[in-house]
């Protein structure tokens, strides 16, 4: 049987990357899904029909529902959707994401307050709506979180990233301590560098794809499928008695991978 048959999920930038991959899987294992999206209707619906073909025996169904996570009013009406859909949501996974490259000397505030609004803002006010559900009727309720190895390793150039995800992090232990004794499992992903369209950059470069993946100790940059399979267990049963956690999904990249040669030992 499926894990996550008859759960309801709702997932925040599901129309593309790990929120697509993830919205795929969540169907094969039988949940019932909600795809957000912000700007992409196609895409979305696209999500929606591969989402239908991935379900294995039949069983579930899956919806597209519009919101921008930065604006308060759509996530209460993309929550009010969601529930009167299904009657009930069991998982929240805040996935929507966003990165801007700056030299921080030159980082508009703008700009920075953009990423902060999407990468963790949002999250808290998805999460807030998720626990007052959760905390209306019985039967608990999990959220997991899209972090990434940038919550733990520096990225210069990329600082409201970083500290938007130090701040998801943070978020996540918080909230799992406030909420265990009520059932709310929170625990966190963080992604190393995965092949989706946000890392477009250097995917497509034969020679910048060498230089990432020379820094992972496993050689190779993982594929959405592979970060969606570790929602898809925090999300199920067999991870019942976890909470509060950061599952580093990342082929080795937060182990300082530069110390595989012992050049500090001397030896």
């Amino acid at each position: 049987m499926p894990r996550l048959k008859g759960k309801n999920v709702l997932i925040t930038g599901a129309s593309s990357g790990i929120g697509q991959a993830t919205a795929l899987r969540f169907a094969a294992e039988g949940a019932n899904v909600v795809i957000n999206y912000r700007s992409s209707a196609e895409q979305a619906e696209a999500t929606r029909v591969m989402a239908s073909a991935a379900r294995e025996g039949g069983g579930g169904t899956e919806i597209v529902v519009q919101a921008d996570v930065t604006k308060e009013d759509e996530i209460k009406r993309m929550f009010e959707t969601a529930i009167q859909a299904f009657g009930r949501l069991d998982v929240l996974i805040n996935n929507a994401g966003i990165q801007k490259a700056t030299p921080s000397h030159e980082l508009e505030l703008a700009d920075f307050d953009k990423v902060l609004a999407v990468n963790l803002r949002g999250p808290f006010l998805c999460s807030r709506e998720a626990l007052r559900h959760f905390l209306s009727r019985p039967g608990g309720g999990v959220i997991l979180n899209n972090s990434s190895v940038h919550q733990l390793i520096p990225k210069p150039k990329y600082l409201s990233y970083s500290v938007s995800k130090g701040g998801l992090g943070n978020l996540t232990r918080t909230l799992a301590l406030e909420y265990a004794d009520r059932g709310i499992r929170v625990n966190a992903v963080g992604p190393g560098a995965v092949v989706t369209p946000i890392n477009k950059a250097w995917i497509n470069d034969p020679k910048a794809r060498a230089e990432v993946e020379s820094h992972i100790p496993e050689g190779r940059a993982a594929s959405a499928d592979e970060i969606a399979s570790v929602f898809a267990f925090l999300a199920s049963d067999d991870a019942s008695y976890i909470t509060g956690q950061i599952v580093y999904a990342c082929g080795g990249l937060t182990l300082y991978p530069e110390f595989r040669v012992a050049w500090s030992s001397g030896e």
